[in-house]
């Protein structure tokens, strides 16, 4: 029979790093994809306890599709993001912690003048939600504001929505391509679209996620092109946009904003003459190695 411990330096052999390796047994285990975090003490605690047999084959079958380079969130079902435990499959991409900035800078604006006129609440619109992270860590955070999200996947909605009942929160999800379901203007537009170029060599790294959420035409500005384009229609007066793209598109996606009307910008944010603004983040690391 094997233990706790002989399964976990067994994992470890194969060449995965300490958490997955007692996240992914935590969860063969049985324990709930959103609470392996807190129970990490149950494995100190029981290291020399012996794996029943189907236990054991789970978690031999996650060490393997984790060798294989499936993310981890996708083995045990679950990614945390700005702290809620989202329902994650290979119907959405991973949520990222570098998109944690896009919820920290919308956050901002709507606590500093980004409202809807008069007493009414502010309006948030989030482009491509996949898994919903974004729109429901806004909701969550700002549950005055009525939060709308758009997908042009319905397998993505359908874990949007189940995120959405899980969690309690209200977000109308509306599937099309970017503004094609909407009607009428946001105070705020944030957006993680797909900003890699087609032919990248580093896509293999990213196999297992779902590649219309990835890739972006030949430049990898398809998508970007298409909503700074659109946004001023569906902004008011003092709006925001809120930009993720590429570590190295930064010059280009400037370029496509002062061709929308916006002026020349600077890193971080600017204000176009109607009053709208935009902001951008760059990632860092845009791919790699990391799989979580």
């Amino acid at each position: 029979m094997t233990t706790v411990a002989q399964a976990l330096g067994a994992a470890r052999k194969a060449g995965l790093d300490k958490l997955d390796a007692e996240l992914l047994l935590l969860a063969a285990h049985g324990f709930a994809s959103d609470a392996l975090h807190a129970v990490r003490s149950w494995l100190l605690t029981h290291d020399t306890d012996e794996l029943a047999g189907p236990v054991l084959d789970r978690y031999q079958q996650s060490v393997q599709r984790r060798q294989s380079g499936e993310p981890l969130a996708y083995i045990i079902g679950s990614k945390e993001f700005y702290g809620l435990a989202l329902a994650v499959d290979p119907r959405v991409l991973v949520p990222r912690p570098d998109t944690e900035t896009l919820v920290d800078w919308a956050l901002e604006q709507l606590a500093h003048g980004s409202r809807g006129p008069g007493d009414a609440p502010a309006r948030v619109l989030d482009l491509g939600t996949g898994s919903g992270a974004i729109a429901l860590a806004l909701k969550k955070h700002c549950p005055n504001c009525v939060v709308d999200a758009v997908d042009a996947s319905a397998p993505a909605l359908a874990v949007a929505r189940l995120n959405a009942e899980r969690l309690g929160l209200q977000v109308r999800m509306l599937q099309g391509r970017w503004f094609d379901p909407i009607d009428g203007r946001y105070d705020c537009i944030v957006s993680n679209p797909p900003y890699v170029a087609d032919a990248d060599p580093h896509l293999d790294a990213l196999a297992h996620e779902p590649v219309q959420a990835l890739v972006s035409g030949a430049d990898g500005l398809r998508d970007i092109r298409q909503i700074v384009t659109s946004a001023p229609a569906h902004l008011t007066p003092g709006g925001w946009l809120l930009l993720e793209h590429g570590h190295d598109q930064g010059l280009a996606v400037q370029a496509l904003l002062r061709a929308a009307g916006f002026p020349a910008a600077g890193p971080g944010k600017t204000r176009d003459e109607q009053g709208c603004s935009y902001r951008r983040v760059r990632r860092r690391e845009i791919i790699g190695p990391s799989l979580n």
